[in-house]
């Protein structure tokens, strides 16, 4: 991950996740602080922090690792960038620490997506997903629809290209 920006979240940084997910999921349910507090204290759950070259906070990001060794699949819960620094791949890194999570399993991977969230979508395309269904008014209370999307395990993906 490039220039260490991506590390483990840890309690201090919980209250700017907080700040961050009210100003960006105020229409659908922000998480509270305790919400992540609980989500970080979970032994299956793994959250990393982005951080801005003065060490701020600017993204977090979480996944699950469900099931038995052998047979496992990830589920991301959350991916949020601080709207001032969307663009500049935060979103990207942090996306690439979840999936390396779920690749030492060799786990399949599901996540949500809001179905007008055009640049996620195809950041998740980028990196596999393909969708699998839509859930209807899956965003509450906004009722926003959001789109299943599933990336196979590590081992069942097609071979990348080498284009060097």
């Amino acid at each position: 991950m490039p220039d260490n920006r991506i590390s483990a979240l840890t309690p201090s940084d919980l209250p700017r996740c907080a700040e961050l997910e009210a100003q960006m999921f105020a229409g659908d349910s922000p998480w509270p602080l305790a919400g992540f507090v609980a989500e970080l204290r979970a032994d299956h759950n793994q959250y990393f922090a982005a951080r801005a070259d003065d060490g701020t906070l600017v993204g977090y990001a979480g996944v699950s690792v469900l099931g038995r060794v052998g047979d496992r699949e990830c589920e991301v819960h959350t991916i949020a960038v601080d709207p001032e620094y969307q663009g500049h791949g935060y979103g990207r890194d942090l996306l690439a620490a979840l999936l390396d999570v779920a690749d030492r399993e060799d786990a399949a991977v599901f996540l949500e997506v809001r179905t007008d969230n055009a640049t996620a979508i195809a950041l998740y395309e980028r990196n596999g997903f393909t969708v699998a269904g839509t859930r209807r008014n899956y965003y509450q209370p906004s009722g926003a629809d959001a789109y299943t999307m599933v990336r196979p395990p590590a081992g069942e993906q097609p071979a990348k290209e080498d284009h060097s």
